[in-house]
């Protein structure tokens, strides 16, 4: 066990905080790492250790970890008005303001944004929304939702629900039923032999007709799905996978809902991954970019067809039913319609454009490395695949806990990973230099060489 002092923030730490996705019984042990102060795209610790964030914190520091503009603009926010709900006919201006600019720049056309505080909230809030809308529509036995193995969507009971990852489920008596998972599009996985990424992306979207058949398509309610799937190691899709899949949806009357979570806001070099992706939703959900992390907010962008059903549910029912305490706080719109300006202003479109040939360069570079199976990305958004061996494409054991030398190492290097199964995932803050790119990579390759030298004897 790992000793600190009694008053140290570390042993406070361990004493009092609880951790998401943390080995809690482990953490008694190791304690924190207490992070300090940042500077573009490198956090430093209180031990002196600086880091370079290939991940951009939980995807979502978009414009690094600290900016003094935004800081302003949440204290003069916070001295007009700290705070005031959108319930009940009331408003204020930084959510109008902001709900206006998303309309302006959606990659469809929409209706109305429905202001939340969270990805999880939003996506949440869009599951209850598709529901709201087959009630409207006469068709409550369309409930069930499809996403795709491998995703990540959420962690609230029912966002939990729509995530296809079984180590998210144990222990929890989850996922609630309703809930279905159609085939990870991990080309590199799961393609036949000879099979080319047009025939992969047919064969899917076959798959996902077969589902919506036996399911039986007036039960079938939405399809879930992010532009570049975060959850399975920030995979981009096959070519012609979004086409392929939404013509079956249309075929079935099933509605497209986008995860532009982690994808919207620059990261796949468009605006939006729809954009690069050619998806029409019918419902988005957004958040982390949308104030590069700098407040919670998030939203829920929602089209025309979604919201004449909630007339009618109101001329039903009355009020719409939903909120949450904090959604639209005009703290966080006045920040996230800055930041949105800020991308604005420092052409954000053709920042990411612009270093995108060295991240797919220098990251795609790392192939010959005999731990690198292969790479694929877009934008500043991107995973490797790490294998035992090229040729047979398997992995290395569980037992190896490859996951955990790989981020013990790259700590060492000065360098934070996002390892998700046998991917590393990248989506460094959208700030980040040329050069910083290939610093990565360096530090990246250092790491990939001490961990191979540790387990190839294994």
């Amino acid at each position: 066990m790992t000793h600190f002092s009694a008053n140290s923030p570390h042993a406070r730490d361990i004493a009092s905080v609880l951790h998401p996705q943390t080995n809690a019984r482990k953490h008694l042990d190791v304690g924190p790492t207490i992070m300090t102060h940042a500077d573009g795209v490198y956090i430093n610790d209180d031990a002196g250790n600086s880091f370079l964030d290939a991940g951009a914190g939980l995807w979502c520091a978009s414009l690094g970890y600290a900016n003094e503009r935004l800081a302003k603009v949440a204290y003069e926010a916070m001295k007009t008005l700290g705070y005031y709900q959108i319930f009940r006919h009331a408003s204020h201006g930084p959510a109008i303001d902001l709900s206006e600019k998303l309309l302006s720049i959606a990659p469809v056309p929409m209706s109305k944004v429905l202001l939340q505080c969270s990805g999880s909230e939003a996506n949440d809030t869009a599951i209850k929304l598709v529901w709201y809308h087959w009630q409207a529509q006469g068709k409550p036995e369309k409930r069930k939702i499809i996403s795709r193995s491998g995703s990540y969507h959420g962690s609230t009971c029912a966002t939990i629900s729509l995530t296809a990852k079984p180590d998210y489920h144990s222990g929890f008596g989850l996922p609630f039923d309703g809930f279905l998972y159609t085939d990870c599009p991990n080309f590199y996985r799961f393609g036949l032999p000879g099979e080319t990424e047009k025939e992969f992306s047919q064969r899917l979207a076959d798959k996902l007709e077969q589902t919506i058949l036996e399911e039986g398509p007036e039960t079938v309610a939405a399809f879930w799905a992010d532009p570049v799937q975060g959850g399975a190691g920030a995979l981009p899709p096959p070519a012609g996978y979004f086409e392929k899949v939404q013509a079956v949806l249309r075929k079935y009357d099933v509605l497209f809902v986008a995860d532009e979570v982690i994808c919207g806001f620059g990261r796949t070099g468009t605006m939006w991954g729809c954009e690069t992706y050619g998806i029409e939703p019918d419902l988005i959900s957004c958040a982390k970019a949308l104030s590069a992390a700098m407040q919670p907010i998030s939203a829920v962008l929602i089209n025309d067809r979604i919201f004449q059903s909630l007339l009618l549910q109101s001329d039903r029912y009355g009020a719409f039913i939903h909120g949450y305490t904090y959604a639209g706080h005009p703290v966080c719109a006045a920040v996230a319609l800055e930041t949105l300006k800020i991308y604005e202003e420092m052409q954000l479109i053709d920042q990411v454009k612009s270093v995108e040939p060295v991240f797919l360069k220098e990251i795609g570079a790392l192939c010959d490395h005999p731990m690198v199976g292969n790479f694929t990305g877009c934008g500043l958004i991107g995973g490797i695949e790490i294998v035992k061996d090229k040729e047979s494409r398997t992995d290395w054991p569980a037992s190896v806990g490859l996951g955990g030398r790989l981020d013990a190492a790259a700590r060492r290097n000065g360098l934070i990973l996002r390892i998700v199964g046998n991917r590393i995932a990248f989506s460094p803050p959208l700030i980040i230099t040329a050069e910083e790119i290939r610093e990565l990579a360096r530090r990246l390759r250092k790491t990939l060489d001490e961990v191979h030298a540790d387990v190839k004897a294994l």
